[in-house]
């Protein structure tokens, strides 16, 4: 059983990292799974707390990914209405247009979305900026703490 355990947390997270660059797909909380069923090994031992600590970062930065590209579109002078194109620009990019449409889907979505709602090109653009600096950095982030789980799966695995 203990190897099935291993291949099955392989593959999570393998499907955990590219997670972090394919939307929809919850790349850290799949690391985080393959590390619990680590633990259910013979293989790596983990303490409640430090189970808790993992599933918290992988849970926190999945919330917070989330809402990046809301926040840098406001951050950046946004309105609700660059917000929800930077949306719908991000699902448009990435079944039309992938992988490319995935980074560019949400700065051009917020652009037209603020165009769409009378605002200036230069207040649109500097709204498409701001969902694109979210983006990027929700990506960052999410490959930091998929990376960072998967090193301690391995790390453990090995040991």
């Amino acid at each position: 059983m203990d190897i099935v355990l291993v291949i099955l947390g392989i593959l999570l997270t393998l499907v955990g990292i590219a997670g972090c660059i394919i939307p929809g797909l919850p790349g850290t909380p799949l690391n985080f799974v393959a590390v619990l069923l680590l633990h259910w090994t013979r293989f790596a031992q983990y303490s409640t707390q430090q189970l808790v600590l993992y599933g918290g970062i992988a849970l926190a930065i999945y919330v917070i990914d989330a809402y990046l590209p809301i926040w840098g579109t406001k951050k950046y002078g946004g309105s609700k209405s660059g917000v929800w194109g930077s949306i719908i620009g991000l699902l448009l990019g990435m079944f039309f247009f992938p992988p490319f449409g995935i980074i560019i889907g949400p700065f051009l979505g917020a652009v037209v979305g603020e165009l769409l709602a009378g605002k200036d090109q230069k207040t649109a653009l500097r709204s498409g900026w701001g969902a694109f600096v979210g983006f990027i950095t929700g990506t960052g982030l999410k490959l930091a703490g998929s990376g960072w789980l998967t090193w301690i799966f391995f790390r453990d695995l090995i040991t």
